[in-house]
């Protein structure tokens, strides 16, 4: 699995566009967020710019290079190699996802910790902590699901899509209007209740057992998206 992982990171840095994909992207987008985080303070709070930041680098520094990589190393027959190893086919997705799952948990953490520098910080770090944890869980299961129907790399431009900017939409409409209407559909919705307990996390004010009850929707979210993933996957091209 370790060798696997240091050969996928490898990959990362010498592909200069799953490198902008994964890592300069998200990076900047979320570096703008920083850099105007007053102006958007004003529009929702400061938990809404440390949601967008996390979903913008789970959406499209996770979630997209994951689905790519998987429909890369299925059309180069790589994926069918490694099934013909000693390694088991949990191994063989871990190693393959945990070097760009790394990358974007060390975006999010230096990010939210600039952001945390300039504005003062999260009212509940470990709660902050678990909620990025569980958005990032949910965008690799996310990524399993849609990985198996995307048929190349340049398909998985326009299957990533409609989870990528949902997502990030979802939480927009979360972090500038709040719960207070229509909480039950805005949790429900993917990523909905993980900006939820991003904005409890970082603006405080709700009790931690109340707040740990929305990691429940994003779990299931998780659950959906590995039985999805175990359905449709596929480790040989698809025709």
């Amino acid at each position: 699995m370790l060798a696997i992982a240091l050969s996928e990171l490898i990959q990362i840095f010498r592909n200069r566009l799953v490198l902008v994909t994964s890592c300069i992207m998200p990076a900047a987008v979320s570096a703008y967020f920083v850099y105007q985080h007053e102006a958007f303070a004003e529009l929702g709070s400061l938990g809404y710019i440390a949601a967008i930041i996390a979903f913008t680098v789970g959406a499209f520094g996770l979630y997209t290079t994951a689905v790519t990589t998987l429909a890369a190393r299925r059309q180069n027959l790589f994926l069918k190699r490694l099934r013909s190893t000693a390694a088991d086919d949990p191994s063989i997705l871990v190693g393959l996802l945990l070097p760009v799952t790394a990358l974007s948990l060390v975006q999010v953490a230096v990010i939210l910790a600039v952001l945390g520098s300039v504005t003062g910080g999260p009212a509940n770090l470990p709660l902050l902590a678990v909620a990025i944890l569980a958005l990032l869980a949910m965008m690799i299961g996310l990524g399993l699901a849609t990985a198996g129907l995307t048929n190349s790399p340049e398909h998985a431009q326009v299957t990533t899509l409609p989870v990528s900017l949902g997502t990030i939409a979802v939480a927009s409409w979360v972090g500038l209007t709040g719960t207070e209407e229509l909480a039950q559909l805005k949790r429900l919705l993917p990523g909905g209740s993980a900006t939820e307990l991003i904005l409890d996390a970082w603006n405080g004010g709700v009790p931690v057992t109340e707040s740990l009850v929305l990691l429940a929707p994003t779990l299931a979210w998780v659950a959906v998206a590995v039985s999805l993933a175990r359905r449709y996957f596929q480790w040989e091209p698809r025709r």
